[in-house]
C-alpha cells in the first residue's frame, strides 16, 4: 500500500500512515502533530509571517487538525510536497494545449450544496482540467481554495464513478483527444480565512459518514432535551402541543402622521400573494404609507453580555408556523407564547456565542450599517432564543468525544450561523393557506437585516441538512489521493520552487465579495479571524484601490509562477463584469512570468465555448489558461538577451502552447491567440516584463513572422502544426473568421482589415457596414474616428491609374458573373476596380506603418505638452505609441506625467498602457 494520509475513522482502524510515519492509531497521530504545532505557535517568528490568521494558540489548535490541515500556515507543507511530489525533471516530455471548461457543471451535486460559500467552481467542473494537465499523483496548488473544492476535483480524478468516466471519456473521444488518465492527485489549498480552510479540512479530509450520522442524531436529540420547552406552543384545540419550526418577527415603525406604532409584517404583507405592499395605510390614522415613509422605533435594553444599555429595534413576533405530528399550521403568538420568550431573555447568554466587537469594515460600517439595526458585536445577530440554541448547538458539537466527527459535526453546526440569525430574512411561499418560509439567504454577499426576518428551531434548520450532509459523503475516499490545507496569504504559500505541476485557482475580482468581511461572523464562533492586511480586493474603506489590487494579484501571481514547475500551466476563473478589472488581472498574470495562451468564456445560449477578443466582451465567467515559460526559454533569453533571434525563440515557444485546431458547430474557429498582432503583444509583454528592449518594431515583426512561419486564415502555426491544420480545414466547408468588438481604433482598423481583405470596397460601401460597428462598446474617453481617416492611414486606394491590384482582381473574379467580358476591356475593369479600398501586400504595408508611427508621435506631442487638468478625450494608438516610444527611451517621467493627465478609466481599461504606466512607476521608485 502506498504511504498516505488516510483512515481517520477510528481507534478500531489499526495503525496508520503519515508522511512516511506509522502511528498506533488516528489519536496518537493526531496528538504528535498538534505538540508539534504548540511548539511552533511559540515561535515568535512563526507568528509574524503575513496574513497569519488572529487567535489565540488555543483556538487555532482546536480548529487544526495536522498535519492535514492548520489554521495557520501548515509547517508541513514542505514535507508533504518532498514525500508526495516529484522533482522538476527538464529531461521529461510535457505537452498540453490550453482547455476550455464550463464553469457552471455541477452546482446542483449533493456534495457541491453540502456547505454554501460566497463563490464556489463546482468540482465537476474542475475534474476534467486536472486530467488534462496533470497524471495521477501529480500535485496540484489552488491559493485561493476557499471551500475546497479543487481537492475534492483532485480525490474525484481517483474516484469518480463508472458512469461518469464513460461519459467524460465519450466526450473526449468525440473531440478527437486522448482518453484521460485515471487516478487520484493531490492538493495544497490555501486561502487567507480561516473559515474557508476549515470548510476546505471537512470537504477533503475523510470521515466515518455512519459516525457522524449517527453523532448528528444524537446532537439534535439532545439539544431537544435540553432547550426543547423554548419551541413547544400550544395547538388551537387547547390540547395539543405543537413543535415550533420558525417565528416571523417584525420590525415596529412609527407612523409620521399620527406617530402610531405600525407592525410591519401585519399591515405591510399581503396575506394571499404574501408579497410586501408598495403602498398601505396607517392601523390608526388611514394615511398611506411606503416603508421609506416611516420611522424605526427603538428600545433600550441590558446588554446581557456587557451589561451596557442599547438601543435595539424594536420587535414584535408576528407569527408562528408550527407542527402537531406531520401536520403544519400558522397563528399568532398567544400570551403563553411570549411568556416563554420573556422567560428566555432573562436567561444569560451562553459562553459559547462570542461577544467579540465588530471591527470598522465596509460590509457592516458602510455598505449597510448595522448599528442601525441595533448590531454592533457578534451576539447581537441572534434573537434570544437563537442564541441559546446556538450556544448549545456548538457546546454539544465541541463535546463530541472523536475529533474528527467534532469537526465535521462543526462544519454542519455553522451553517446556522446565518440561517439562525437576524440574516434569515422572511420568505414567504404559498402552502395552501399556510406560509411557508425559506431561510432567505438570497443576498449572502452582504449583512442584511429584514424588517421581516424567520427565527427557525434547531430542527427546522438541521434536519433536512443532517440526512443531505450524509447523502452527500456517502462517497468512496481515494487511497492515492491526499490533501493538505493552510491558512494564510497566496503571495507566501511556503511550498519550494518548481514544486506544483498545476494551478486552478478562483481568485478574488475587485470589489465583487469582500471575503474577510463576510467571513468574520463565522469566524467570531472559532475564535479565529482573518488578517484582512494582504487580502487581494478593492476596499475603500481600508483604502485598497485598484492599483492596490493589481499589486496584491501581482504577488500572489509571482508566488504561483516561483512554485509551478516550467511549462506548465495554471487556470485562472475571472468573474467581474469591468473591463479595469480584468485588465489589471491581466497586467499582474504577464508582470509575474505567466504568458496567456487563451481566454474563454461560456456561450449559455449555444452551449459551447467563444473565445474572447477584447475587454467589452467581458460579461460573465472568463477562463484564462496561461503557461510558465519552460526554463531553456528563459536560459536563453538570460544569456542572450534582447536579440531578433530571442523575439523568435518566444514565438517558436509560444505557438507550441497554442491550440491548433478549435471546431465549434461543425466548424473551425478562429484562434485569437494565433493572430499575427496578438502574438506580437505577447512578446512584446515578455520582453517588457524582463526589462528589455524590443527588438523589432511592429512593421518588422509582422512582416518578418509571415515570412519566417506557415500563415493559414490570418493564423500564424509552426510548420509540423499546419500540416495538422489543413487536413481538418480541407474537411470544412469554410475558414474561420476572427469575432471582433469594435471599442477602440485598434479594434475599428482590424475589423477594416478583415471587411477588406475579404470585400475590397468603396468609402460609400464601407461606411454603412462601418457605422454599425460603433454601437454601445465603444470606450468612454477615446475619440471616435473618421472612416476617411482611418481608410487614409491604414489602407490603399486604387485611383484607376496602373495595374488593377492583386487584392481587387481576386475580389472581382470571385463576385462578378461578367469577369470575362471586364478583362477584355482594361477601361471597364479599371473602372470597377476605381476607389475600392484594399489591405496592402506586406512591403506597402510597412512604409504605412512607419508613416502612420510618425504622425501618432507627432501627435503625443501634443499631449506631452498639454497643460490643462486632464485630457478628457484621447487617442488610444496615440497614447500606446507615445509609451512605446518613452519606455524604449527610458524615459519614465513622461509616460508617469501623461498618465497622470488621463482620466483614470483611459489608464485602467487599456492594457498596454496600464503595463507600461505600472513598469514606469515601479522603475522610478527603485531608482533605474
Amino acid at each position: 500500500m502506498n504511504d498516505l494520509l488516510q483512515d481517520y475513522r477510528s481507534e478500531a482502524a489499526g495503525p496508520v500512515e503519515c508522511l512516511g510515519q506509522t502511528f498506533a492509531s488516528d489519536s496518537v497521530r493526531r496528538e504528535h502533530f498538534l505538540k508539534l504545532l504548540a511548539e511552533k505557535l511559540q515561535d515568535p517568528t512563526f507568528r509574524k509571517q503575513e496574513g497569519f490568521p488572529q487567535g489565540t494558540d488555543e483556538a487555532i489548535l482546536a480548529m487544526s487538525d495536522p498535519p492535514y490541515y492548520t489554521a495557520c500556515p501548515n509547517p508541513w507543507l514542505v514535507e508533504f510536497v518532498a514525500h508526495y511530489g516529484k522533482p522538476y525533471d527538464p529531461a521529461v516530455k510535457y505537452s498540453r494545449e490550453p482547455l476550455a471548461i464550463d464553469v457552471s457543471v455541477g452546482k446542483t451535486d449533493a456534495i457541491y450544496k453540502a456547505h454554501s460559500y460566497h463563490t464556489k467552481v463546482p468540482h465537476l467542473a474542475i475534474v476534467p482540467s486536472i486530467l488534462h494537465y496533470t497524471q495521477p499523483g501529480d500535485v496540484v496548488l489552488d491559493g485561493f481554495a476557499g471551500s475546497g473544492m479543487t481537492g475534492v476535483a483532485a480525490q474525484w480524478c481517483g474516484t469518480a464513478p463508472t458512469s461518469y468516466r464513460f461519459e467524460l471519456e465519450q466526450a473526449w473521444k468525440k473531440e478527437g483527444r486522448a482518453a484521460p488518465r485515471w487516478g487520484a492527485r493531490r492538493a495544497v489549498l490555501n486561502d487567507l480565512s480561516p473559515a474557508a480552510t476549515f470548510m476546505s479540512a471537512n470537504y477533503n479530509i475523510p470521515f466515518d459518514v455512519d459516525v457522524f450520522a449517527k453523532a448528528g442524531k444524537q446532537l439534535l436529540q439532545s439539544v431537544e432535551q435540553d432547550i426543547g420547552w423554548m419551541y413547544e406552543t400550544l395547538h388551537s384545540d387547547g390540547k395539543s402541543k405543537g413543535r415550533i419550526d420558525y417565528t416571523v418577527w417584525s420590525q415596529l415603525y412609527s407612523c409620521p402622521e399620527c406617530a402610531g406604532e405600525v407592525n410591519f409584517t401585519e399591515e405591510a404583507l399581503d396575506e394571499e400573494s404574501k408579497r410586501v405592499k408598495d403602498e398601505f395605510p396607517c392601523p390608526h390614522c388611514g394615511a398611506e404609507l411606503t416603508k421609506t415613509r416611516l420611522e424605526r422605533l427603538y428600545t433600550t435594553k441590558a446588554d446581557v453580555s456587557t451589561g451596557k444599555s442599547i438601543q435595539v429595534p424594536k420587535r414584535a413576533a408576528t407569527l408562528i408556523v408550527y407542527t402537531v405530528g406531520k401536520t403544519r399550521y400558522e397563528k399568532k403568538p398567544t400570551s403563553d407564547d411570549l411568556n416563554v420568550i420573556q422567560r428566555i431573555e432573562s436567561l444569560p447568554l451562553p459562553p459559547q456565542v462570542p461577544t467579540t466587537e465588530i471591527p470598522p469594515m465596509h460590509m457592516t460600517h458602510e455598505r449597510a450599517r448595522m448599528d442601525y439595526v441595533g448590531i454592533t458585536h457578534i451576539h447581537h445577530f441572534f434573537l434570544p432564543r437563537a442564541a441559546q440554541a446556538m450556544g448549545k448547538l456548538w457546546e454539544k458539537a465541541q463535546g463530541q468525544s472523536d475529533a474528527r466527527i467534532r469537526e465535521f459535526l462543526l462544519f454542519m453546526v455553522e451553517q446556522g450561523i446565518r440561517g439562525m440569525s437576524l440574516l434569515n430574512r422572511y420568505k414567504p411561499i404559498q402552502y395552501g393557506r399556510i406560509g411557508g418560509s425559506q431561510v432567505g439567504l438570497d443576498m449572502p454577499g452582504v449583512y442584511y437585516v429584514s424588517a421581516i426576518s424567520s427565527e427557525v428551531s434547531p430542527w427546522y434548520q438541521f434536519d433536512g441538512k443532517l440526512g443531505r450532509l450524509v447523502s452527500a459523503f456517502q462517497i468512496q475516499w481515494s487511497k492515492e489521493g491526499a490533501s493538505l490545507i493552510t491558512t494564510g496569504t497566496a503571495s507566501n504559500i511556503g511550498l519550494p520552487s518548481e514544486s506544483v505541476d498545476y494551478i486552478f485557482t478562483d481568485p478574488p475580482f475587485g470589489e465583487n465579495i469582500y471575503y474577510a468581511d463576510l467571513n468574520f461572523l463565522v469566524e467570531a464562533w472559532h475564535g479565529v479571524t482573518t488578517d484582512a492586511k494582504p487580502e487581494a480586493i478593492i476596499d475603500r474603506y481600508k483604502k485598497k484601490a485598484l492599483p492596490d489590487y493589481q499589486h496584491l494579484m501581482q504577488r500572489c501571481f509571482a508566488e504561483y509562477q516561483r512554485v509551478l514547475k516550467p511549462g506548465r500551466w495554471m487556470t485562472v476563473v475571472f468573474s467581474n463584469s469591468k473591463a479595469a478589472v480584468w485588465n489589471a488581472i491581466q497586467v499582474a498574470l504577464q508582470q509575474a512570468g505567466f504568458v496567456v495562451a487563451e481566454v474563454t468564456a461560456l456561450d449559455k445560449v449555444q452551449g459551447s465555448y467563444r473565445q474572447v477578443t477584447s475587454t467589452t466582451a467581458v460579461k460573465q465567467d472568463l477562463v484564462i489558461s496561461a503557461y510558465k515559460p519552460n526554463g531553456g526559454l528563459e536560459d536563453r533569453f538570460k544569456h542572450s538577451g534582447a536579440t531578433v533571434e530571442s523575439v523568435w525563440d518566444f514565438v517558436q515557444t509560444h505557438l507550441q502552447q497554442l491550440s491548433v485546431i478549435k471546431v465549434k458547430n461543425g466548424e473551425l474557429e478562429f484562434i485569437v491567440e494565433r493572430d499575427p498582432r496578438r502574438i506580437y503583444d505577447r512578446m512584446v509583454a515578455w520582453f517588457v516584463r524582463h526589462d528589455a528592449p524590443v527588438p523589432l518594431s511592429t512593421d518588422e515583426f509582422l512582416s518578418s513572422l509571415r515570412a519566417r512561419f506557415p500563415e493559414r486564415d490570418g493564423m500564424v502555426f509552426l510548420p509540423e502544426q499546419v500540416v495538422e491544420y489543413d487536413k481538418k480545414r480541407a474537411q470544412t466547408s469554410r475558414s474561420p473568421q476572427m469575432e471582433l468588438f469594435v471599442s477602440d481604433e485598434r479594434s475599428a482598423i482590424d475589423w477594416l482589415a478583415q471587411f477588406l481583405k475579404q470585400r475590397p470596397s468603396t468609402y460609400q460601401e464601407v461606411h454603412p457596414e462601418f457605422i454599425t460597428q460603433l454601437g454601445a462598446g465603444w470606450k468612454k474617453h477615446e475619440e471616435r474616428p473618421e472612416l476617411s481617416a482611418l481608410l487614409e492611414a491604414n489602407f490603399l486606394r486604387y485611383d484607376g491609374t496602373g495595374d488593377v491590384p492583386s487584392q481587387i482582381h481576386s475580389y472581382l473574379s470571385s463576385n462578378y458573373k461578367d469577369m470575362r467580358e471586364l478583362e477584355k476591356s482594361a477601361p471597364r475593369l479599371k473602372a470597377k476596380a476605381r476607389d475600392r479600398w484594399f489591405v496592402p501586400d506586406p512591403n506597402n504595408a510597412k512604409q504605412l506603418e512607419e508613416k502612420r508611427e510618425k504622425a501618432l508621435l507627432k501627435e503625443f506631442e501634443a499631449y506631452r505638452l498639454f497643460t490643462g487638468r486632464k485630457i478628457k478625450e484621447s487617442r488610444l494608438e496615440v497614447l500606446r505609441a507615445g509609451f512605446r516610444a518613452a519606455w524604449a527611451s527610458k524615459d519614465y517621467a513622461t509616460i508617469i506625467s501623461i498618465a497622470n493627465k488621463l482620466p483614470e478609466e483611459t489608464l485602467q481599461e487599456d492594457e498596454k498602457l496600464l503595463t507600461l504606466y505600472d513598469l514606469a512607476l515601479t522603475r522610478t521608485e527603485d531608482g533605474i
